[in-house]
C-alpha cells in the first residue's frame, strides 16, 4: 500500500465509499443500517513510527513506499499525527541534530501520545547505549517534557517510566488507562472513544455475565464491566495482562476476573476438555454467561472460537478486518442474526475499516 495522501476535502467521500462497500458485503446477512463514526480529518493518530535517514551529517524522519522500498521519503509534516506528536517532531529532530551522542547510529523514532496530552518517545539504535547517551537523553526528556526510552539490541533504558496514562470521559465516567511502550493500543483515540460508547450502548439490558476474549489492556473491559454482573476476561500477552490489572484497579472495577489464556484454551476450559492451573481460582460453573465480547486480531476467530460463540445468546464483535468478519458471520448466520451494526473509521485515507456487530441468537 502506498503512503497515504492526506486531503481533508476528500475525506467524506472516501469514508462514504468504504461504508458502501461494507454494506454491500454484508447485505446477504440482512445487515441493519450501520451507525457510522467518522474520524477527525487531521491529528487523529496517537502512534507514529519513523525511520531516521542519515545523509551527509543531516538526519530526517523518513518512511518507505512499498512500491519503492529502497527509496526513503523524507517526512517534514505529518498532519495525521496527534497534535502532541506534531509539536514534538521538529523540536526533537533539532535537538538530535545538535547532539552527536544522541544522533549517532539512531535508526528509528517511535511516538505514543494520549488524548490527555502525555507523550512517550522511544529512540532505537544500532549501537550500545552508554552513560554519556543516558545523560544527554535526560536533558532531552526534560527539555521536551516527555517520557523517553532508549533501545538497542538486548538493551532498554527507561529514564522514568515505560508507559503513559490515558484519561478521558465516557458516559459520565472518568476512565484511566495505562499504556505500555511496545504494547498494542488503539491508534485513533477519538474513534476509540466512540467505539467504547457504541459497545456500551449495545450491552445495556443484556444482563448476566460477560466472557471477553482478546481483552488486551482492558480497553473495552473497563468500559463494559458495569453493564454486567460479572466479567471473565482473557488475554495471552503478559504485558497486556499487567496493564489490564492496573486499569481495572485504577477504575475501581471489582467484578472482573482476569486470566492469561489464549482463545482456544478458554474454549477447552469451558468445554471441560482440559484443566488449566491458571483457572484454579475460577469457578466456571458459577458464571451465567449471556454475552461473548471479541475484538480479535486481523485473522478473526478460528474455528474452535466460532464454535464457542455459537453457545452464547449475544455476540458483541469488534473487527479490524471486514473480510475475516464476513467469514465468521457466515459461519454464525444459521444460529445468530445481526441486530446492530457500526463502522468506525480508525484509519482515514486508507482502505481499512473497523466494524462492530451485535449478533443475537435466532
Amino acid at each position: 500500500m502506498p503512503l497515504p495522501s492526506i486531503d481533508p476535502a476528500h475525506y467524506d467521500a472516501q469514508l462514504a465509499d468504504k461504508v458502501a462497500r461494507f454494506k454491500a458485503a454484508f447485505a446477504p446477512f440482512d445487515l441493519p443500517e450501520p451507525a457510522v463514526f467518522a474520524s477527525a480529518a487531521q491529528h487523529y493518530r496517537l502512534r507514529a513510527e519513523f525511520r531516521i535517514w542519515h545523509d551527509d551529517g543531516r538526519i530526517d524522519y523518513a518512511m518507505f513506499d512499498p512500491a519503492e522500498p529502497r527509496q526513503p521519503v523524507a517526512i517534514h509534516d505529518f498532519p495525521m499525527a496527534a497534535e502532541p506528536i506534531c509539536a514534538a517532531m521538529p523540536r526533537l529532530l533539532a535537538h538530535l541534530q545538535s547532539r552527536e551522542v544522541l544522533k549517532h547510529r539512531l535508526f528509528q523514532v517511535d511516538f505514543l501520545a494520549t488524548l490527555s496530552g502525555e507523550l512517550m518517545i522511544s529512540l532505537v539504535y544500532h549501537r550500545a547505549l552508554d552513560a554519556d547517551w543516558e545523560a544527554a537523553a535526560r536533558e532531552l526528556a526534560a527539555e521536551l517534557g516527555v517520557q523517553l526510552i532508549g533501545r538497542s539490541r538486548k538493551q532498554k533504558i527507561v529514564l522514568e517510566r515505560d508507559w503513559v496514562l490515558e484519561q478521558f470521559e465516557l458516559n459520565g465516567r472518568h476512565l484511566r488507562y495505562q499504556q505500555f511502550e511496545g504494547s498494542f493500543t488503539q491508534p485513533n483515540g477519538g474513534v476509540n472513544r466512540r467505539m467504547l460508547a457504541w459497545a456500551c450502548a449495545q450491552a445495556q439490558g443484556l444482563g448476566g455475565d460477560l466472557l471477553e476474549l482478546y481483552c488486551g489492556n482492558g480497553n473495552f473491559t473497563v468500559a463494559l464491566a458495569p453493564a454486567f454482573n460479572r466479567v471473565l476476561a482473557t488475554e495471552v500477552s503478559k504485558s497486556s495482562v499487567k496493564a489490564a490489572d492496573y486499569n481495572l484497579d485504577a477504575n475501581a472495577i471489582t467484578n472482573v476476573a482476569m486470566v492469561r489464556m489464549a482463545s482456544d484454551e478458554i474454549s477447552d476450559a469451558l468445554a471441560r476438555t482440559r484443566e488449566f492451573r491458571r483457572m484454579q481460582d475460577i469457578d466456571l460453573d458459577s458464571y451465567n454467561f449471556s454475552t461473548l465480547f471479541v475484538d480479535p486480531p486481523r485473522s478473526g476467530l478460528d474455528a474452535p472460537t466460532v464454535e464457542l460463540a455459537r453457545g452464547f445468546d449475544h455476540i458483541l464483535y469488534i473487527s479490524c478486518n471486514p473480510h475475516t468478519l464476513h467469514d465468521n458471520v457466515a459461519a454464525l448466520h444459521p444460529t445468530h442474526a445481526i441486530t446492530a451494526a457500526a463502522v468506525f473509521d480508525q484509519f482515514p485515507y486508507t482502505q481499512h475499516l473497523e466494524c462492530g456487530l451485535l449478533l443475537t441468537r435466532r
